[in-house]
C-alpha cells in the first residue's frame, strides 16, 4: 500500500474505489496534495470526496488540476460555467442520463481521460452509481481469449439505443441536434499511464467488432460485456449532497441506478480530454 502524508484514503471494496479524507477543493490545493490525489485515483480508479460545499468555478478550477476540462458533445453547459454538464433527472421523468454500463463517450476519436461529478440535489434513496474495474475484468480472462482479442477493434456508436434512451428526456429538453458519432478503438486498451492492460467495450456503444458483422460480433461482445461487471469487479457508491467522484474513464466504467422514480436528482459533471486508445 502506497503511504499518504497529506490525505486519507479509506478504500470502499476490494476491486476498486476509495474514499479520500482531509481536503477541500474550494481551497487552492498545494502540488503535494495534488499530487497524492493523482496517486489515489490511479490505484483506486475511482475516488471520492464527501461534503465538498463548491461554486462550479471552484469545481472547474479543482478540475484543471488533473487534466483540461472538454465540452459534453451533445449537450450544453451551465451558462456561468459551460464546462459543467448538468446531468438530471426531474420527479417526472423515467429515464436516468447514461443510465446502463459504460464508459463515456467512447465514440469520440479521443475519449475523455476521466469525469468528475458533484452531487447537488440527491433523492432521499436510490440514486446510487456502480464502478467496474476494467483491469481486472480483463486479468481473469483465459490467455487464449487475451490472445484471441489481441488487435480486435470495436466501432462505438452514439446512437445505440440502449444509450440513446437513456439520453431523450435532457437532449429533447435541451433542444439539441442529435448527431451521430462513430469511432474506433481497441478491444482492449493498454493505460498511458499506468501501462496495465483493460477491457475496452460497452453495451452501452459498442455496435460490432471493425471488420465483423453484428451477428458475427454479438456473441463474444455479450460474453464480455457480462464479464467486465461481474460482482467482484465492481464498487457501488451512495451519494449525498456534496459527493465527489472522480473516475478513470480509461480503466473503469460506471452505471447509474435508476431507482428513484418520483425524485429530483441534480450532479454537475466536469468532462476531462483524453487521449488517443492503443
Amino acid at each position: 500500500m502506497r503511504n499518504y502524508r497529506h490525505i486519507e484514503v479509506r478504500p470502499i471494496a476490494g476491486a476498486l474505489g476509495a474514499e479520500i479524507h482531509g481536503i477541500d477543493i474550494s481551497r487552492d490545493l498545494d502540488d503535494d496534495v495534488i499530487v497524492e490525489v493523482r496517486h489515489a485515483f490511479l490505484d483506486h480508479l475511482v475516488i471520492f470526496l464527501r461534503d465538498q460545499k463548491v461554486a462550479p468555478h471552484q469545481q472547474v478550477a479543482f478540475a484543471r488540476r488533473f487534466g483540461e476540462p472538454m465540452e459534453y458533445p451533445q449537450l450544453k453547459g451551465l451558462p456561468e460555467a459551460p464546462l459543467i454538464t448538468p446531468v438530471v433527472k426531474l420527479e417526472h421523468e423515467r429515464n436516468n442520463f447514461g443510465g446502463i454500463w459504460h464508459s463515456d463517450t467512447t465514440y469520440l476519436a479521443e475519449p475523455p481521460m476521466g469525469s468528475m461529478l458533484l452531487a447537488r440535489e440527491v433523492p432521499p434513496c436510490g440514486g446510487d452509481t456502480m464502478f467496474a474495474n476494467q483491469y481486472l475484468a480483463y486479468e481473469a480472462l483465459s490467455d487464449g481469449l487475451k490472445q484471441a482479442l489481441d488487435g480486435l477493434v470495436g466501432v462505438s456508436s452514439s446512437v445505440k439505443a440502449e444509450v440513446t434512451k437513456t439520453r431523450e428526456d435532457r437532449l429533447k429538453a435541451a433542444g439539441a441536434e442529435h448527431k451521430v458519432l462513430s469511432a474506433e478503438h481497441p478491444i482492449v486498451r493498454r493505460h498511458p499511464e499506468t501501462g496495465r492492460k483493460a477491457l475496452y467495450t460497452s453495451e452501452a456503444h459498442t455496435a460490432h467488432i471493425k471488420g465483423w458483422t453484428e451477428k458475427e460480433s454479438l456473441p463474444l461482445l455479450r460474453f464480455l460485456w457480462e464479464q467486465q461487471v461481474r460482482p467482484e469487479f465492481t464498487c457501488r457508491f451512495r451519494w449525498e449532497v456534496g459527493s465527489l467522484a472522480f473516475w478513470d474513464n480509461r480503466c473503469a466504467m460506471h452505471n447509474p441506478i435508476n431507482d428513484y422514480h418520483g425524485h429530483r436528482r441534480v450532479m454537475h459533471r466536469v468532462t476531462l480530454a483524453g487521449d488517443t486508445p492503443r
